[in-house]
């Protein structure tokens, strides 16, 4: 199975180390427009929970960014691959496990989130942001890279064509983009907007970063949501794989 795993991940880190130098400059756009336009615009002038908004606002773009990169790594691709292009079907007729496959692609879109993160703590400290990066700090990020990359797999296979995708998009990782305590916290919300916010796995890892990258601990709460929703999206996964195999 890990060979398995091996060969599905190879073939995307190929893939991916070809257009290197593109995927790099490409995701310092926009966390570098964040950081201008907040950190410049407003991180200095603003105070968040004692510390200047700067330093509130970069674990949330950590989050934010991360889970974008590793569900559109996965989704508009594998979305493609077996809507159009149907080379998810030389997959089907492999001697490889779903779980193999799903493995190895949550792997291959974790770390094109983690790449694309990497390039952001950079920007961030040359902006003078001030956060701890330690291994829980990385963990989380690799949790909620994981989580979303499974999403990405999840949508790919059950949406039918690469407009819904742009929809599905849209309709789910937008709103979560400005409401999970990614760029402001989520106390002025009522009481219902809160809870239901507190159910989304990117608040949780907006949460975790932020507590983290103060210098304290992520919530147990926080962990238990995010890989709670790693295992429910990789079982749901291999399921839909196991099912267009049918």
């Amino acid at each position: 199975m890990f060979a398995d795993i091996a060969t599905v991940f190879w073939r995307d880190w190929v893939v991916l180390k070809r257009r290197i130098g593109v995927f790099i400059f490409s995701r310092m756009v926009t966390p570098l427009l964040y950081l201008v336009a907040f950190g410049w615009g407003l991180g200095r002038s603003i105070q968040v929970n004692h510390s200047n908004y700067l330093d509130f606002i970069v674990p949330g773009i950590l989050a934010l960014n991360s889970m974008n990169i590793s569900f559109n790594s996965v989704g508009s691709p594998l979305n493609m691959s077996r809507l159009y292009y149907k080379t998810l079907e030389e997959y089907l007729l492999a001697p490889i496990s779903a779980g193999a496959f799903v493995i190895g692609k949550i792997l291959s879109g974790t770390l094109r989130g983690l790449l694309s993160s990497a390039i952001i703590v950079v920007l961030a400290y040359l902006f003078g942001a001030n956060f701890i990066l330690n291994g829980p700090f990385v963990l989380v990020l690799a949790l909620n890279c994981m989580v979303f990359s499974s999403l990405g797999f999840i949508a790919a296979m059950i949406i039918n064509s690469h407009e819904d995708m742009g929809n599905f998009s849209t309709y789910v990782l937008l709103p979560m983009s400005f409401l999970s305590a990614t760029f402001f916290t989520t106390d002025k919300y009522p009481a219902l907007v809160r809870w239901i916010l507190d159910l989304l796995p990117l608040t949780h890892a907006s949460y975790a970063l932020r507590a983290i990258g103060a210098g304290g601990e992520a919530a147990g709460v926080s962990w238990a949501v995010l890989a709670a929703y790693c295992i429910i999206f990789f079982l749901l996964s291999v399921w839909l794989m196991n099912k267009v195999r049918e």
